[in-house]
């Protein structure tokens, strides 16, 4: 009977303490959470057909590592994530990207970047949405533009925007196109 006990208790306990979750105390994966930038890479020449950036890395302005995603990967997109305690974000995307040791393979200090480096600033104004108890608040990002800087270099010829200024709330679709 003393057996028993000992497995009954804590089989009853469990039970008791599952029945009195609400759907609203676990925040699943498949809730919507704040929604990181979506741009899709275009043909600038044929505008229909998506296009490859090849060694293409991104890192944020101020940052020296690239996001772990995007660091020398052929890619046809990319997710940005955007702060959401500022109205701006800004990005170096690279093309083509590579390091050139300087014919010092062993010494780091005279490594420099090659490719083309675009920098591309993303402007917006933050709303804080509620999505339950579990999971707090999300960020939607209103009025969001994007320009890139021309240092007469640019790989970068155009970015649209998708959305027709609609909030970016999520990730199911592009929010901007990239033509290059």
């Amino acid at each position: 009977m003393k057996k028993l006990k000992y497995i009954v208790i804590p089989i009853l306990i469990a039970f008791v303490a599952f029945l009195s979750c609400e759907k609203d105390d676990i925040c699943s994966d498949e809730t919507s959470t704040t929604a990181r930038l979506f741009i899709e890479f275009y043909n600038s020449s044929n505008t229909e057909n998506l296009k490859n950036v090849t060694k293409f890395r991104v890192q944020g302005v101020g940052n020296d590592d690239a996001l772990s995603s995007y660091n020398i990967v052929t890619a046809s997109s990319v997710y940005l994530p955007l702060k959401t305690t500022e109205n701006t974000t800004q990005f170096k995307l690279h093309n083509n990207y590579s390091i050139n040791d300087n014919g010092t393979p062993d010494d780091d200090s005279d490594d420099f970047p090659n490719g083309n480096e675009d920098i591309i600033t993303i402007s917006y104004n933050t709303k804080l949405e509620y999505v339950s108890k579990a999971c707090g608040y999300k960020t939607v990002f209103e009025n969001v533009t994007i320009s890139v800087v021309d240092d007469g270099d640019k790989w970068i010829n155009n970015i649209v925007s998708t959305t027709d200024n609609e909030p970016i709330s999520n990730e199911d679709e592009a929010h901007f196109y990239l033509f290059h």
